[in-house]
């Protein structure tokens, strides 16, 4: 990367990583909330038209991971939704430091108001690496209000998430969800209170023998309520500590 473009979009307390597949440099700062594992596993889940025109929109896009990894999956433009101005600003040079402008795109917008920027019924596939955690009084937050913002449902809660998701995605559209195990039946009931019928659930684990950490599920709208598929587990780590050959193969392209 040529050392005036980093000094053009780079500030001071920010660092330059890549994601090695798509051969994206991406702009992260460990002063908020910066994109981990969750987050390459959820863009190598989602299925994307590939060459179909459609419209592909990530919600709680953070810095730009999720929609800047599904760029190598589709020919269609994604549109990242970011409620965090410095987490869209970063996303943003990203953008401009990759010359991206014509893949991808960014809103700063709250997704309880996101239909004054996207008509309803116009999405054909949503991704969202959302809060895990709910918003309660008894919750161990980080005092960053960065991190406390990616972390807990402080602006977006689970039934509003699902609200929106339905009432984007055209009729079968597809939306996409990373998560956490212990909200499993919250995430399932609120799909199926917005007209989400879950079709494919994989679950994920550090190691085999221990307990899954992460759950990837694919729903449709307006699908039909039987057919669910439960994927074969994702094992992180192999029996050497190393990562196992299928995430070394999403992570690198081995």
């Amino acid at each position: 990367m040529d050392k005036e473009l980093i000094e053009k979009f780079v500030k001071d307390d920010e660092r330059l990583d890549i994601l090695k597949r798509e051969n994206i440099h991406i702009i992260q700062s460990p002063s908020v909330f910066s994109f981990s594992l969750d987050a390459v596993l959820l863009a190598d889940f989602a299925r994307l038209p590939k060459k179909r025109k459609a419209t592909i929109v990530d919600f709680c896009s953070g810095n730009g991971a999720v929609a800047f990894l599904l760029t190598g999956k589709t020919y269609n433009p994604i549109i990242g939704v970011e409620i965090q101005k410095n987490l869209f600003d970063m996303a943003k040079r990203t953008v401009a430091l990759n010359q991206l402008e014509n893949k991808v795109s960014f809103l700063n917008a709250d997704i309880n108001a996101i239909t004054a920027y996207i008509e309803p019924d116009s999405v054909d596939v949503i991704t969202c690496n959302p809060p895990y955690f709910k918003d309660l009084d008894t919750s161990r937050k980080n005092s960053r209000d960065a991190y406390t913002i990616a972390r807990h449902e402080v602006f977006l809660k689970l039934p509003q998430l699902m609200a929106k998701t339905s009432q984007l995605l055209k009729m079968n559209g597809k939306a996409y969800f990373v998560h956490r195990p212990d909200r499993f039946f919250d995430l399932l009931d609120a799909m199926r209170d917005n007209r989400l019928a879950p079709k494919k659930i994989r679950f994920i684990y550090p190691y085999v023998g221990k307990e899954a950490n992460m759950i990837l599920v694919e729903a449709i709208k307006d699908g039909k309520e039987d057919g669910l598929k439960i994927l074969p587990p994702l094992y992180i780590h192999d029996d050497s500590r190393e990562y196992s050959p299928e995430v070394k193969a999403i992570l690198f392209g081995e």
